[in-house]
């Protein structure tokens, strides 16, 4: 006959506290090893190869491409179309000298897209696959004088 306490259940005894001890680490342990890797595995967490000497120039840069007086926004019409709308002060349509863009989820790099830009009716117009959720739109291009363009739009789509 087996030992049991006073209300008839079975003792608990030390291996037993171990085994529970032993098992409940073994679980946070082995979700966090998970989550780690699937964190790492989708977004590497680089932006620029070197953030310092990235930051030497920065204050050169944004006051030249503040100069060029460039603003853009985007529509997302449901027709699975991106719209960017590039235009300058005066609200003309920009011509820049050269234009990529990259579609991207601020957390996961499996879901980019390199947009193709086509110009209608002076906005740029690119065919898109979006799922719910935030994008990012990363803008990288050239004005006509040389000057570098950098911009992200981030938004909200949900269908």
């Amino acid at each position: 006959m087996r030992e049991t306490d006073r209300a008839g259940g079975r003792k608990l005894t030390g291996w037993h506290v171990l085994a529970i001890f032993v098992g409940g680490f073994g679980l946070i342990i082995g979700v966090n090893l998970f989550m780690a890797f699937s964190a790492v595995s989708t977004f590497p967490g680089m932006e620029v190869s070197s953030s310092y000497a990235d930051s030497q120039t920065f204050d050169e840069r944004r006051d030249a491409q503040e100069a060029l007086g460039w603003h853009a926004s985007i529509e997302i019409p449901g027709d699975g179309t991106l719209v960017l709308n590039l235009v300058d002060d005066a609200g003309a349509p920009v011509a820049p000298a050269e234009l990529t863009a990259l579609l991207t989820r601020p957390t996961n790099q499996t879901d980019d897209q390199v947009l193709v830009l086509e110009r209608v009716n002076g906005a740029f117009v690119a065919p898109v696959t979006l799922g719910d959720g935030m994008w990012r739109l990363r803008l990288t291009g050239t004005a006509r004088d040389g000057t570098d363009y950098r911009h992200n739009i981030t938004f909200r789509h949900f269908d």
